[in-house]
């Protein structure tokens, strides 16, 4: 009997010893997202006036993508897209969920969220034995039935909305919404203190430390650099070339540059960077109407399908996986990573049909040479896009489709519709049969803001690149 119990002492110690192995082996995963940046406003893309040196430090151990796309010009069904790996509009989330908009059934605003019988891929994690937190802007809908913490996430610290100060709320500085409060876990609402960006980070950072025996999956969704224009008087002080919202966006950036800093730091500080997989993005283009973001070379800007509404810095560093200081050419989609943080975490997602992105690591690691994706899609409303390889089209509601080649005309000035009849056919048809495979919309804009939004469209369509 004794000798019995010792062996099933000994297999368990061989059960725990596996499994502990198991977790160490898996990669903590950080995807840091930014809301609403310009394609250009960043060092590592190139801008002479804003300084982001801790982005640049990462983007030279980096994977960096050239052509990496967001599924959706606005904030919420961007996100949708990347919580769940699916074109998000084949659940119905295609307009972004505030007042404004309602559903078929009157549901307005706080009432509207991704979808409760969509899994998040903070789900998934959660199985695989990972602690998920979310710190942040969460925008998949302000009722209690859709709050992160009943969406795979752990820890929740931030504001269920898609926009607040970046202040603390006080007598001085009043609450406009209740969705714009902060709130610790479920229901226990409280204000911070200093600057909103800080805050996020030094969050991030406490996660990190009470979890750096368990491999971890942080969402650390900035509501930088998105409006209200906020920034401190010292990091204003760091730009006295600029002035008015570029000034402020330019401070604004450097804050959250810096609040980056601060976490990659920390996980240097545990020892835990060589097997940390880390993603930074921007969900969709920056809107230089609204902050002066600066989109350059693209075209366009946040709400339309132009590049510069759906082209976004992107960032992937795993250096016990991944070349540093690498460019990737081909087009990626920020809907790529549900599979890969999947695939990273010893997940499979080869069996899941219903996901639109592809697992990149094959690709990055050159094990596949193949385009990730043949076929891209962008649809709101009746306003659409497709990228088929090199050529894109974009359909319009009140006058004809364009036809650009990105590879040759990144800038979208040269519409070669009219050239090629035959590619436009092609296209409009693969869209069509694709809009097939969709849900109606959840919820529309309400008609006394149509008339708002197409001429919204027509400013952003002459706007001139800026150079």
């Amino acid at each position: 009997m004794h000798h019995r119990y010792i062996k099933i002492i000994l297999i368990l110690l061989g059960f725990f010893k596996v499994s502990f192995l198991t977790a160490q082996q898996q990669p903590n995963i950080v995807f840091i997202l930014s809301d609403d940046a310009g394609y250009a406003d960043f060092g590592f893309q190139g801008s002479k006036e804003f300084k982001t040196p801790e982005l640049d430090k990462l983007a030279k151990k980096s994977i960096k993508f050239s052509q990496a796309y967001v599924s959706a010009a606005v904030c919420g069904p961007s996100r949708a897209g990347i919580l769940t790996g699916k074109y998000q509009q084949k659940f119905g989330f295609e307009e972004n969920n505030v007042p404004g908009y309602m559903s078929t059934s009157g549901l307005v605003g706080d009432e509207m969220g991704l979808p409760l019988d969509q899994i998040t891929i903070a789900n998934y994690l959660q199985d695989l034995g990972y602690k998920t937190a979310l710190f942040g802007k969460w925008h998949q809908g302000n009722a209690d039935r859709f709050h992160p913490t009943k969406r795979g996430f752990d820890e929740f610290y931030g504001f269920r909305g898609g926009a607040r100060s970046y202040m603390p709320y006080d007598d001085s500085n009043p609450l406009s919404k209740n969705e714009d409060r902060l709130e610790r876990g479920f229901g226990n609402f409280l204000e911070h203190e200093g600057y909103l960006t800080d805050e996020l980070a030094h969050e991030a950072i406490s996660f990190i430390n009470r979890n750096k025996k368990h491999p971890f999956f942080i969402y650390l969704s900035f509501n930088a650099v998105h409006t209200p224009m906020e920034a401190t008087a010292e990091d204003l002080e760091q730009f006295p070339h600029l002035k008015g919202k570029r000034k402020t966006l330019a401070a604004m950036t450097l804050a959250m540059d810096r609040a980056i800093g601060t976490v990659l730091k920390e996980l240097e500080t545990q020892g835990l960077s060589n097997n940390t997989l880390i993603v930074f993005t921007n969900d969709n283009g920056g809107p230089s109407d609204a902050n002066d973001s600066d989109n350059s070379p693209l075209s366009g800007t946040k709400a339309n399908h132009l590049e510069g509404g759906i082209r976004v810095p992107f960032l992937m560093s795993w250096p016990k996986q991944l070349q540093k200081n690498k460019n990737y050419n081909y087009p990626i989609s920020t809907l790529d990573l549900f599979p890969t943080f999947l695939s990273a975490a010893s997940g499979n997602s080869s069996a899941m049909e219903e996901l639109d992105g592809v697992n990149l690591l094959p690709y990055l690691k050159e094990e596949n040479t193949e385009r990730p994706h043949e076929l891209l899609y962008w649809k709101k409303e009746n306003r659409a896009a497709i990228r088929n390889q090199d050529w894109k089209l974009i359909r319009f509601p009140d006058r004809p489709a364009e036809l650009y080649n990105i590879q040759e005309d990144i800038s979208e000035t040269n519409n070669v519709a009219a050239a090629h009849p035959e590619k436009v056919r092609e296209l409009y048809k693969q869209l069509f049969t694709w809009e097939l495979t969709l849900e109606r919309p959840l919820w529309q804009l309400r008609r006394e803001f149509e008339g708002k939004a197409a001429k919204r469209m027509d400013a952003f369509r002459k706007t001139n690149t800026k150079q």
